[in-house]
């Protein structure tokens, strides 16, 4: 097939991979090692009609390239890639069906699911063996010829220590969909979330970098489709340098960049959460939508012993070969260009584990983290590690290099127990408070290595934490089977909402409790979005193919004590920004800090009856309650103390000798319903009356008793 409106086509060159536009056409660069023959297919613009099939004239170092004069942007494009189908050998080249541009930095729709997109003929006999003959071009987003954007997004990024982080992690779409102050038609979308109203709750808050989850083009599984669900939370990319067009609301890429100047301009950093460790097309019954017909051999790890399979990893049917060299490029010049092109400080990495593992399995030195750590624009990036996935040795927390960052899932279930009112956990609750300095104290590594959380996306919210022990997760049509029945979580005496003001007062406690604990802890604290609105989902711990009201921020302020609570978050980010110790670039080493206020260690543990903690009080299973003596790490700052009390009765928690301080104010105390509590100092040695299952942070009078 051919068109007159395009020239003959030339050679061209075989990089950079994917399209490039000058003033008279474009060139087309696409990677694959086993391949025969690729065509490229041009559009409609309404991508509904093929009008020109070209074959790629060249083959240069595993690329397929060739220049088409004539081509402008906004041209729609795929590809065909010719070679074997044998699946057994790990080859599905498939040419009845149009691919994805691995490399396209737009694409002109969702996917959408239909028999058509598998490569092979479900109906066969032979299961995968059978190559299917559907055209599946009606169904495939096309690439769009798009020039690549030029120029930083902003002059000047946010910039400050990592430190002082405060992550606030959000759906791109969720979290604007049901706010009453965005317009209607720019919910769910990156212009929505720069809007005022969003910009101004975060400014408020006081959270300087999101995170969002993934905003690259999604495929929906067979089974959602079936039941008229979405991947909603997006991890289940098939290419990774477009923004999802759902997001975009018909304004192109610029639509992201817009939002990304906005936040700069806020004073708050934008970390994307990244997908490499597995793509969309799922296990050898998945379809056939972008790697898996460009060179299945090449993309994915196979089983070395039947390579008909894929070597999973990550759960979800396959996993990415980033031991690959070109795959590893794809990789590395994605995440430049959502750097460079699109603005970005910083990435989240999806079961990471995964995404750095080489024949052998995790290596800390292979291609990929020593890639990353040399790249002149990504080792300067903010990069966080989700450090597991599900293959042998797959747990890897504290494993990652110097420079990353991880997810410490160690917190959240220290954190969650404790609060419980579970026993034998003070140990490793003073362990995960200073940073978890036995996992990641090594090689230089500083607090900031420990990504603390109590809530993620996944999982149950902070307001189901505390009203719900069981997930209830019936309208995602698995029977309530998906999502984890390890939630450590106590729902207060009853399962659901309720309006015995008793169990509401506790669970605004609790909720109290836990932010407390996570803002005041050494490391790097995230909070999920709508934790500080009350947002629930319901008790449902996998809200991943919720595209509604469940899995929507919701921003009513149902009541006072929603209202109170909000206010009691902004203070207590004000108190973690005001005051460097509870943010400290370095672990506690046990010894006095500088200046002539640092008498006492860095950190003193202390026991309710005023005094160091001894080898018995840490062993003591029934222990419940903790406190912490914070020195000041400079002459400027002030000490403060923490307590902290599980148990449902209170405690008359003795205040250290006057060698820490004379007498201490209190600044906030969690058995109360607002942030602040009025009173007259407490001497040093007295007993401060400790509320059952409540924190009390205590500052140091400069002027004495």
């Amino acid at each position: 097939m051919a068109s007159p409106a395009f020239g003959a086509v030339r050679a061209g060159r075989p990089d950079p991979l994917g399209i490039s536009v000058d003033g008279e056409g474009c060139n087309f660069a696409l990677f694959s090692d086993h391949a025969e023959r690729v065509d490229l297919c041009l559009f409609d613009p309404d991508g509904e009609r093929e009008i020109a099939r070209i074959t790629l004239p060249e083959y240069t170092d595993q690329v397929w390239h060739g220049y088409v004069p004539g081509i402008r942007p906004g041209q729609l494009y795929g590809y065909r890639v010719f070679g074997p189908y044998e699946p057994k050998r790990g080859h599905r080249f498939n040419p009845h069906k149009l691919l994805v541009d691995p490399y396209a930095r737009q694409l002109s729709g969702p996917l959408k699911w239909n028999r058509a997109n598998l490569g092979y003929a479900p109906a066969s006999r032979r299961g995968d063996q059978t190559m299917s003959r559907e055209d599946n071009a009606r169904f495939m987003p096309k690439g769009i010829v798009t020039a690549a954007p030029v120029g930083e997004i902003d002059e000047d990024r946010p910039d400050f220590p990592r430190s002082d982080a405060i992550i606030y992690e959000m759906h791109a779409r969720g979290l604007t969909m049901r706010h009453p102050d965005v317009p209607a038609d720019r919910r769910g979308t990156f212009t929505g979330l720069a809007s005022e109203p969003v910009l101004d709750h975060l400014v408020g808050l006081g959270v300087n970098v999101v995170e969002l989850l993934p905003v690259t083009p999604v495929a929906d599984e067979r089974h959602l489709a079936e039941r008229h669900l979405t991947n909603y939370w997006g991890y289940s990319p098939f290419t990774y340098f477009a923004p999802d067009s759902r997001f975009l609301g018909g304004d192109g890429i610029d639509a992201f960049r817009r939002m990304v100047a906005r936040y700069h301009a806020a004073g708050i950093k934008v970390v994307l959460d990244v997908v490499y460790n597995h793509t969309g097309e799922g296990d050898h019954l998945g379809p056939t939508l972008s790697f898996k017909g460009i060179d299945n051999a090449s993309y994915y790890r196979l089983d070395p012993e039947d390579p008909g399979r894929y070597r999973d990893d990550t759960g979800c049917g396959n996993s990415l070969n980033v031991s690959h060299p070109r795959v590893l490029q794809m990789v590395l010049d994605s995440l430049r260009h959502w750097v460079e092109a699109m603005g970005v400080d910083g990435f989240r990495f999806d079961l990471a584990t995964t995404v750095a593992r080489g024949p052998g399995g995790f290596d800390a030195a292979g291609p990929f983290l020593a890639a990353i750590g040399q790249d002149p624009v990504l080792s300067r990036a903010m990069l966080i590690a989700e450090a597991w996935d599900l293959g042998p040795g797959g747990y890897r927390v504290g494993g990652f290099p110097p420079g990353w960052s991880e997810w410490n899932d160690r917190y959240r279930d220290t954190v969650r127990g404790f609060w419980r009112g579970d026993e034998g956990l003070i140990g490793d609750l003073a362990s995960v408070l200073a940073a978890s300095s036995p996992t990641f104290q090594r090689h230089g590594r500083r607090p900031w290595a420990s990504v603390n959380f109590v809530t993620a996306h996944d999982g149950f919210t902070l307001a189901d934490l505390v009203s719900y022990e069981r997930k209830h997760n019936e309208a995602n049509g698995e029977k309530n089977r998906d999502g984890t029945d390890n939630n450590r979580a106590w729902n207060c005496g009853v399962e659901g909402p309720s309006r015995d003001p008793e169990i509401r007062a506790l669970r605004l406690r609790q909720k109290r409790n836990l932010m407390a604990t996570l803002l005041l802890s050494q490391g790097l604290p995230m909070l999920t979005a709508g934790d500080e609105l009350g947002n629930s989902q319901q008790g449902n711990n996998n809200a991943y193919c919720q595209d509604n009201e469940i899995g929507w921020t919701d921003w009513d302020l149902d009541d006072e004590g929603d209202r109170a609570f909000l206010d009691f978050v902004r203070n207590l980010i004000a108190l973690r920004r005001d005051n460097a110790v509870f943010r400290r670039d370095r672990f506690f080493n046990g010894t006095s800090g500088a200046g002539a206020k640092a008498r006492a260690a860095d950190i003193t543990w202390l026991s309710p009856d005023g005094h160091e903690m001894t080898d018995v009080d840490w062993s003591l299973p029934y222990g419940r309650c903790l406190g912490l003596h914070l020195a000041a790490a400079l002459a400027d700052e002030t000490p403060f103390i923490v307590l902290l009390n599980a148990h449902h009765d209170p405690v008359p928690f003795v205040l250290p000798g006057p060698a820490f301080g004379a007498a201490w104010r209190v600044v906030m105390d969690t058995a109360a319903p607002t942030f602040a509590t009025e009173g007259a100092p407490h001497a040093a040695g007295t007993a401060f009356p400790l509320a059952a299952r409540a924190v009390a942070v205590l500052r140091q009078e400069t002027g004495g008793a």
